[in-house]
């Protein structure tokens, strides 16, 4: 009796601790078990654990008794069960470490093939035994005997036992945060399981393997699921934080169109839209037809079918796009934002009210559905910033969280004492010299307790110094729906002030572009090369520009009518080319780039009739060619291809020998010409 004694407090604890473990079993469907997988097979490990505790404390109360024959045959099948649960505790613990570790890798695929070849080859051991006593035997006094392949078996498990926990320990020096903790804990759970085993094999008629199977579950429940709980409600935190920009949310099962709505507005749920359903595809369809403005009906019905939405976040992490509901019999304008939740398998959309954007600040309701889960949804909104913090508002105590990759997947990098004693140094140390006023102004106390009163959130833009290179970050910060907590997430804005200063840029160049050439009243030489720059940036950035045409022009005989007729007959003789141009180019700037040079920048209805007005060109120079009066103008024409052209001094080389050619060709149509 005492030997069962240990496996009896084992099997009870574990009952009591693993209860939640049961509930895993019930998971029926295949998508909720592949969510869930590490939670089910760890569900399995504690099941066969349980297992093993019954066959062990049976073995104890039987081996007392062992000298009455007629329990014989029940002492040998219940060894029989005990090596078989044994092995079974191994298979299961080592499917749940893959399951954890969710990893499909070339070491994953050999721990799960090692330790299926270990099962294996125990059950051919134990039906060997049956035949040959090769693991146990008992003697005729039916004493239990150890054979060598009792050892070998053991030896096999604590080598397994023994890769597993320096794999553990290997890759948790790549993790971080509670996510390396948790690597450490298993770990060292395997150490102690390796080690027991050992002295299982030096004592065979003490229960030492269920002593360390009790302890690796223990850590297990104290320090691995207790660690992701507290992260899990963290991140819960931060999702509720940020789900309060939104008047609606859903979460949506790409596959089935399954969905549930999370609805933070009280006017928007009046409308009484369904807050689950089976088919979102369907039901949205059925619901423009209902709420949707009539004249955004059919742009609305082009968005929401499956191949439609999975297109449009093709190479990118959202997508948006705005059309207007009615509410109250009013129609305001919505703004939806798609994004893929991080497991790939789920649609996030986000709806918000941007009609009160126009007149006022944003406002932002308290989220009213807190039983739901929003992890994944956090992680997906975390993908708007580079770091999030999360503070607490009586103590100062942080945690930081980086977003580490294009889903938004949620990492721990620090944590301290005091949030705003730490960015009063980062402020100093980081942030520009002359930013550092107004940000020390803002990351304050007193200022977030004064904020939050007026406001659901606050934020501030400013610039920080990496090396000898200026960044532009904005800072936003929120406090919690309980109002514990501030979020603070900081972003990069570099490319959205870049934006803006290229938008003044082009405004400014607009402007300056009605510098004349003084002669001819057409635009000049500096003017054509504001706008070939502002031209070559938007190419250069990427940008869909509008479609366009270079026609290269020269003036042609004006060395000849200098020298016969003089420089006023000369200048006569230009301002007649550049009238004629822009006759024929009326929705065109005309710049005079040279003496007798022109360049026409065809845009709009005169690069759509660019043939017909090129073919009128050179017709009115053929005819004042015969009347011997009027300009004669060698020209070329060439278009700006997206798809091969890099820059705009390309465009304008073609132009320029296609001018060159018609310069040949006049000299043929004039043999007497001198140009």
């Amino acid at each position: 009796m005492s030997y069962s004694v240990i496996s009896i407090f084992a099997l009870i604890l574990n009952l009591i601790i693993s209860h939640e473990a049961f509930r895993n079993i019930r998971i029926r469907s295949d998508e909720q078990k592949k969510e869930r997988k590490a939670a089910v097979r760890f569900s399995y490990f504690i099941i066969s654990a349980d297992c093993y505790f019954v066959a062990d404390i049976a073995w104890g109360l039987l081996y007392e008794n062992h000298h009455i024959d007629a329990l014989y045959p029940i002492l040998y099948t219940d060894c029989i069960l005990y090596f078989f649960f044994m092995f079974l505790t191994m298979l299961t613990w080592m499917r749940y470490i893959v399951a954890y570790l969710d990893k499909r890798g070339r070491r994953s695929k050999m721990l799960l093939y090692g330790v299926w070849s270990m099962f294996t080859l125990g059950l051919v051991y134990l039906i060997i035994n049956y035949f040959y006593p090769f693991i146990f035997s008992f003697n005729e006094a039916h004493e239990y005997v150890t054979e060598s392949g009792r050892h070998i078996a053991f030896i096999l498990q604590i080598l397994l036992y023994m890769v597993t926990s320096t794999y553990m320990l290997h890759i948790s020096r790549k993790s971080i945060g509670g996510e390396r903790n948790r690597y450490i804990e298993v770990g060292l759970t395997c150490l102690v399981m390796e080690l027991f085993l050992i002295i299982q094999i030096l004592d065979p008629k003490y229960p030492s393997y269920a002593m360390g199977l009790m302890i690796g579950i223990c850590v297990i429940h104290t320090f691995v699921e207790a660690g992701e709980l507290k992260e899990k409600e963290i991140v819960d935190h931060i999702a509720l934080g940020l789900a309060g920009d939104y008047e609606a949310m859903y979460y949506i099962d790409i596959e089935s169109g399954a969905f549930r709505e999370f609805s933070t507005s009280q006017e928007y749920a009046s409308m009484n839209v369904p807050v689950a359903g089976k088919d979102f595809y369907a039901e949205t369809m059925s619901n423009i037809d209902r709420y949707v403005h009539p004249d955004d009906r059919e742009f609305a019905r082009s968005l929401y079918s499956k191949e439609t939405m999975l297109n449009n976040l093709e190479g990118r992490n959202s997508y948006s796009y705005k059309y207007r509901i009615m509410v109250g019999g009013f129609p305001r304008y919505f703004r939806f934002t798609l994004m893929r939740a991080h497991d790939d398998r789920h649609f996030v959309l986000c709806e918000k009210d941007i009609d009160d954007e126009v007149v006022a600040e944003n406002i932002r309701l308290e989220n009213q559905k807190k039983h739901v889960t929003f992890s994944r949804i956090a992680e997906s909104l975390a993908t708007n910033y580079d770091v999030i913090y999360y503070v607490d508002a009586q103590d100062s105590s942080f945690v930081s969280y980086e977003c580490n990759n294009i889903y938004g997947k949620l990492n721990m990098q620090e944590s301290g004492n005091d949030f705003f004693d730490v960015a009063q140094i980062d402020i100093r140390n980081v942030v520009h010299k002359n930013d550092q006023d107004v940000a020390l102004e803002f990351i304050n106390r007193d200022h977030f307790a004064s904020a939050f009163k007026r406001h659901k959130s606050c934020s501030i833009d400013y610039r920080i110094m990496q090396g000898r290179k200026v960044h532009y970050v904005r800072m936003t910060a929120r406090m919690t729906t309980d109002g514990t907590h501030y979020i603070i997430g900081i972003e990069n804005i570099d490319d959205e002030i870049k934006k803006e200063k290229q938008h003044l840029k082009a405004l400014n160049t607009e402007k300056e572009l009605a510098r004349r050439d003084e002669l001819t009243g057409v635009r000049n030489k500096t003017a054509y090369k504001e706008l070939e720059k502002s031209v070559q940036e938007n190419i250069d950035n990427g940008m869909d520009y509008l479609p366009f045409a270079l026609v290269v022009c020269d003036a042609n005989n004006l060395k000849k009518i200098n020298d016969s007729e003089g420089h006023v007959a000369g200048d006569e003789y230009i301002k007649e080319s550049a009238k004629l141009l822009c006759e024929i180019f009326d929705h065109s700037p005309v710049f005079r780039v040279g003496g007798d040079e022109f360049v026409v920048f065809l845009r709009g209805s005169d690069y759509s009739n660019r043939e017909e007005l090129m073919l009128g060109l050179h017709s009115q120079v053929l005819e004042n060619m015969q009347s011997g009066s009027g300009p004669i103008l060698a020209s070329g024409i060439a278009e700006y291809n997206p798809e091969t052209d890099s820059f705009v001094s390309e465009i304008f080389d073609r132009a320029d020998r296609e001018m060159y050619d018609n310069k040949q060709m006049l000299k043929k149509e004039a043999p007497s010409y001198r140009g």
